[in-house]
């Protein structure tokens, strides 16, 4: 778990480390702050795209020689990075960043839908995202310790030693969890069968929508938060880090809270009071920054909240989603990562063309989590499904 931990780490590490440093890269490179948050959506992309090959090639291969590959990738371009001479290059560096971490996010999941089902995937699942939702809060913070010391480049010079140490990881800890008796191997005509049966599958589809809903609502607070502290309020960079850092706790509270709240309540329900309480708080955001009420705390306290709402719903829309689908755990992963980052894509660049402010942020989330609820309205009908057994 350790060492599946620090691969999921990967992907959010190298999307959210630099955030602090976009004001300086936009100074840098004589471009727009709309452009650079540009370079987080090719990322995401990349993330999104990436898995969806390596999902099924996860599948066909076994898991550890598609996780080493994707993360030499990362490291590669981490590295070139140092040298990107303009803002198109950065951003086409920053898609084969992202394609390479999507290794990492994919496999994770894989990894432990191969081993377990149920309540016990439920549970481990929140141990990952324990990872997949601190380290976008705690990442700027670093990002913004980094700066200190070293420019907007030297981030991505630490990112690629943090890969190459991945790379040495998989050889020293990572056992194979798909034997050969339980690959697929069905070529690309195959490949686009398992996601075509993926797709039948309304419940599955209507939990991946959720979970990349949701993401979204995280998306975006990571996406505007650096202009809304450093541009509408003032701070600085370590200021920036430190103030979002903050953040992780209620992201980690809610994250380790889940496992214990899974003994009495069923995963479905959980996702549900997690996406009210996401869209109460996102709503009350909307409010205080359309009549200019609390000034930085009446940012930081519902945003908060949001992070608390979105620990407790991305463990479980995942965990019951690949329960239905462990004959094909890479393709299913794949699939629901794809969405949630594409989903991620599409909101960075949605918080920058509304205004970079607190409105923008309380507008985007709160349609994320009301879509949310919907789709799980119509289309999981969470009442419809079965109860986990404890044993699961």
């Amino acid at each position: 778990m350790l060492t599946l931990g620090a691969f999921v780490a990967l992907g959010p590490l190298t999307i959210d480390m630099y955030l602090p440093a976009l004001p300086t890269i936009t100074d840098d490179l004589q471009t727009t702050s709309a452009t650079v948050q540009l370079t987080l959506t090719g990322t995401l992309l990349g993330l999104a795209l990436g898995q969806l090959v390596i999902g099924p090639l996860s599948d066909a291969l076994g898991r550890r020689r598609p996780l080493l590959v994707g993360t030499a990738l990362h490291v590669l371009a981490s590295a070139l990075v140092l040298v990107a001479p303009t803002i198109a290059v950065l951003g086409v560096l920053r898609v084969l960043q992202g394609v390479g971490a999507a290794a990492g996010a994919v496999i994770a999941l894989a990894v432990v839908r191969d081993l377990y089902t149920g309540r016990a995937a439920a549970t481990l699942l929140s141990r990952l995202f324990l990872v997949i939702g601190a380290a976008p809060v705690l990442a700027p913070t670093l990002g913004g310790e980094l700066l200190r010391f070293t420019s907007w480049r030297g981030v991505f010079a630490v990112l690629a030693l943090y890969g190459l140490v991945l790379v040495f990881a998989v050889g020293a800890t990572l056992k194979e969890t798909l034997p050969p008796e339980r690959r697929t191997s069905s070529g690309l005509r195959g490949t686009g069968r398992n996601y075509l049966g993926l797709l039948h599958d309304r419940v599955f589809v209507g939990l991946v929508l959720v979970a990349g809903l949701t993401m979204a609502g995280l998306f975006s607070y990571v996406s505007g938060s650096a202009f809304v502290y450093q541009g509408e309020f003032g701070l600085d960079e370590q200021q920036f880090g430190l103030l979002f850092g903050a953040g992780a706790f209620w992201l980690i509270a809610a994250t380790q809270l889940n496992p214990l709240l899974l003994r009495r309540f069923q995963p479905q329900w959980l996702l549900a009071g997690a996406l009210v309480v996401g869209l109460v708080a996102a709503l009350v955001l909307l409010v205080l920054a359309l009549t200019d009420t609390g000034g930085l705390v009446g940012v930081v306290v519902p945003v908060w909240v949001v992070l608390f709402a979105s620990g407790l719903g991305l463990p479980n829309a995942p965990a019951l989603a690949l329960t239905r689908h462990g004959e094909a755990a890479g393709t299913a992963a794949a699939l629901l990562g794809a969405v949630q980052f594409g989903v991620g894509a599409l909101v960075a660049p949605l918080v920058g063309v509304l205004g970079n402010d607190a409105l923008a942020m309380g507008v985007t989330m709160a349609g994320a989590f009301a879509a949310a609820i919907v789709v799980l309205a119509a289309v999981v009908r969470p009442w419809q499904l079965p109860d986990w057994e404890s044993g699961d």
